[in-house]
């Protein structure tokens, strides 16, 4: 058994102490389905953030999960699904050998849909919009961050799984898909979408010259791929070459991705200082450090919204912490659980929170997101006009870098 980094993975080493043994048949006892349970509770079992599993006996629940006909595939995947909905944790469930090939599909570079990153909401159990994917069709049709998705082709979003809209709203390029979108506080809609192959191109970064402003490197983060630090650091040593005296860094609509690729760019912006904490369900407290050389120590914004989540946060709280960069925007997200994803013998998987993360000043910002330094709304626009004249919070970031030289050049 093989477990490997979700999108927003860490591997964590977990010390569980039982206070009390209990007898388990051995392994050749059991039937293959069987077995499939066992590993899966055991997966939980110690990995799992939350030492109460939800205040339950989690030792009853394998039990009885054990004690079911498990005489197919489909009946097992189903036990360890109950199972695990036991926790009340969206972020934790069992995934098919389908649904697991098509969560890998996040890193790969190419998607084909509709281009939506979302969410269960844990509280209310409603489907939300973390983020839509620039130049995807639903970005195309004004999805925006914390939309409600009410139902996909007429099937309410409440009656499934998380991995289940994805997969519904998955499919080949060119065929359609209807949502009902609710925005917040309006009447609900449905919207026809039709699908396209989604390329991901994580960074988009140009030297902008302006009158009355420095030279600014902007760099757009779309996602925290797999390459995004290498194609940042190119970025960024380019930008220096041609003059950059400061940069916005637009983490808008990043819903996250790799935490060990924003734990690298954080360290491109910073010489030294703690970059996250993680905390297990002991409460054992494990720390990501700065401990290089920055690639630059010029002024630095950073743009954030409503879609900026989970690692873009992570990111965020380290350099807003570290006193490295201001914050313009919106409050963010607020997703503050990391998860690791466990491979099963039989091509099925695990999601497993195993950890919350902790900015360097020890805020948690699980449901609670990162208020920025300067809040500022913003019309809806388009992507055509995203750090241009008519975006207020890329206007306000270009003012914040140009204070520090007027007030030179007065003195």
């Amino acid at each position: 058994m093989h477990k490997r980094g979700f999108w927003v993975g860490l591997f964590l080493t977990l010390q569980i102490i039982l206070a009390f043994c209990w007898w388990t048949p051995p392994a050749e006892a059991l039937t293959e389905n069987q077995q499939l349970v066992m590993q899966s509770w055991r997966i939980v079992n110690n990995a799992y953030v939350d030492g109460s599993f939800n205040h339950q006996n989690w030792w009853s629940i394998r039990e009885k999960a054990m004690k079911q006909r498990l005489e197919s595939k489909e009946a097992t995947y189903t036990a360890i699904a109950k199972m695990l909905e036991t926790l009340d944790d969206p972020f934790t469930r069992f995934l098919r050998p389908d649904q697991y090939r098509s969560l890998q599909v996040t890193t790969s570079g190419e998607l084909s849909g509709v281009g939506l990153q979302i969410a269960m909401d844990a509280e209310t159990g409603e489907l939300e919009v973390v983020t839509p994917i620039t130049g995807s069709p639903a970005a195309t049709a004004g999805i925006q961050p914390r939309d409600r998705i009410l139902m996909i082709d007429g099937m309410p979003t409440k009656q499934i799984t998380l991995d289940d809209a994805a997969a519904r709203m998955r499919g080949v390029a060119g065929t359609s898909v209807t949502l009902t979108i609710q925005h917040q506080g309006e009447t609900p809609q449905e919207i026809d979408l039709v699908r396209s192959r989604i390329t991901l191109n994580p960074v988009y970064a140009e030297l902008r010259n302006q009158p009355d402003t420095i030279p600014v490197g902007y760099i757009r983060l779309s996602q925290f791929s797999a390459n995004a630090p290498t194609e940042v650091a190119q970025a960024i040593k380019r930008l220096e070459q041609q003059g950059a005296q400061g940069y916005i860094l637009d983490l808008r609509n990043n819903p996250g991705g790799l935490l060990q690729a924003g734990i690298e760019i954080a360290q491109y912006w910073l010489d030294e200082g703690t970059i996250v904490y993680t905390v297990n369900r002991q409460g054992i407290i494990g720390s990501f450090e700065a401990d290089g050389v920055a690639l630059t120590n010029d002024p630095l914004i950073l743009l954030v919204n409503q879609g900026t989540a989970s690692a873009s946060e992570i990111l965020a709280g380290a350099l807003q912490d570290n006193g490295r960069a201001k914050l313009v925007g919106e409050k963010t997200f607020g997703k503050g659980l990391i998860q690791s994803l466990f491979d099963l013998p039989d091509g099925s998987g695990i999601a497993v929170t195993v950890a919350k993360y902790e900015t360097p000043n020890h805020h948690d910002i699980n449901k609670l997101g990162i208020t920025p330094d300067q809040l500022v709304s913003i019309n809806p626009i388009t992507l055509d006009q995203v750090g241009t004249s008519l975006d207020q919070q890329y206007q306000q970031a270009l003012e914040l870098l140009t204070q520090p030289i007027l007030a030179a050049d007065a003195s």
